[in-house]
């Protein structure tokens, strides 16, 4: 596989924290489920189960991002973007970005993803590539909401916002090919 930079690499370095998945792990190919079913596949784009522990005690909230830095684009793809997801919450079940965020917790937001679709768009990487890398991050932030961010802002001005507001991320990075 093609070694790529790690996007996240360029942002102020914060504090990690844990970040455990029933369906999906770092470095292990991610299920058809969490794949996209948007070019005829048998993908069920359906968002993985994601739990987070061991954030700073003075998070005001979350947002859980996933990037895919492999795309064929200058920019990589946003997957998925929801935020104002209350300290009271510290898991999302599989799921959870349907469209339409009706799994969500009360309160959180959801922005559409690349492909115009506000909901969770699974993994579409060409057949025949390198297996791409999906960048699951739940990041702590120091506000209670993101209220400089509209439900139609683009996922690129929510990760300015994370970048201010950061206390500490956590990460799962699958990965998802299809054979050539």
């Amino acid at each position: 596989m093609p070694q790529y930079v790690d996007p996240y690499s360029a942002l102020p370095v914060v504090p990690a924290f844990a970040l455990h998945s029933n369906d999906i792990a770092d470095g292990e190919s991610m299920d058809v489920a969490q794949s996209s079913a948007i070019f005829g596949g048998p993908g069920q784009d359906r968002s993985p189960h994601l739990q987070w522990s061991g954030y700073p005690a003075e998070t005001r909230s979350f947002s859980v991002t996933c990037f895919d830095p492999d795309a064929l684009t200058v920019s990589g793809f946003w997957h998925w973007a929801v935020y104002d997801i209350p300290t009271s919450v510290n898991e999302l079940p599989a799921g959870a970005g349907d469209v339409g965020g009706r799994n969500l917790p009360a309160g959180a937001k959801m922005l559409s993803n690349d492909s115009g679709r506000r909901g969770y768009l699974g993994a579409a990487p060409p057949p025949g590539e390198a297996p791409h890398r999906y960048i699951f991050v739940v990041h702590a932030l120091d506000v209670p909401t993101l209220d400089d961010v509209t439900q139609d802002a683009t996922p690129a001005w929510l990760g300015f916002r994370l970048a201010a507001h950061g206390l500490a991320r956590a990460r799962l990075t699958p990965l998802f090919g299809i054979p050539g």
